[in-house]
């Protein structure tokens, strides 16, 4: 999704409650990597991986200036063979220590194992944030529910929310590269995304 399709999504959603809970939820993101330097690590669950969140960091982190946004995306099951920024696996959570974030994708059941190296990374003192597409009661719900107490801050999709995780996704990682400006900063920083924009469109395809 472009900056363009991103800004009519905001349009047709302006007055609810998705753009002020989605924009509070990038705040925290980009304050915790922003602030602790430590990294990003992102993870989804066994049958779901965030790649296209994990692009979109990644092209934020280059447009607002904010490295420590690029994630390094952990998997469940990386294959032989893979490049080694698709290669890090579930072990790397519970190395994960302080000043490092952990942001967790859940759409369908979370597993027991992920939800124990979650709490392992938290235990270590990473930050964890958890964007939640939440089912609406059920035996499911429960996974879930334990996720977000896990977590420092968590964003829950339910079912019944009108939006797909997907799209909540796109508006967190759009928010995570706009909050914060510089003061006086906002018109240079708006004609520097569009500028960039041209080239992501005519550059090669991206490497996740």
């Amino acid at each position: 999704m472009d900056a363009v399709r991103v800004a009519l999504l905001r349009e047709a959603l302006a007055g609810t409650e998705w753009l002020r809970d989605t924009r509070r939820f990038a705040g925290t993101l980009r304050g915790s990597v922003g602030a602790h330097g430590g990294g990003l690590l992102l993870v989804g669950t066994a049958g779901y991986e965030p790649w296209h969140l994990a692009a979109h960091l990644d092209d934020e982190a280059a447009w607002s200036g904010l490295t420590e946004l690029s994630p390094t995306l952990v998997r469940h099951r990386p294959p032989p063979g893979a490049p080694a920024h698709l290669s890090v696996g579930l072990g790397r959570l519970e190395a994960a220590g302080r000043g490092e974030t952990l942001l967790v994708v859940a759409e369908g059941s979370t597993g027991e194992g992920l939800l124990e190296r979650v709490h392992d990374a938290r235990r270590g003192g990473a930050t964890v944030l958890a964007l939640d597409g939440t089912p609406d009661g059920g035996p499911a719900a429960g996974a879930h529910t334990d996720l977000c107490s896990l977590a420092h801050e968590a964003l829950a999709v339910p079912d019944s929310a009108g939006l797909d995780l997907d799209t909540v996704q796109h508006l967190v990682s759009a928010a995570a590269g706009e909050n914060g400006p510089m003061p006086g900063a906002r018109g240079r920083r708006f004609r520097d995304r569009l500028s960039r924009l041209v080239d992501q469109l005519s550059a090669p395809p991206h490497r996740w």
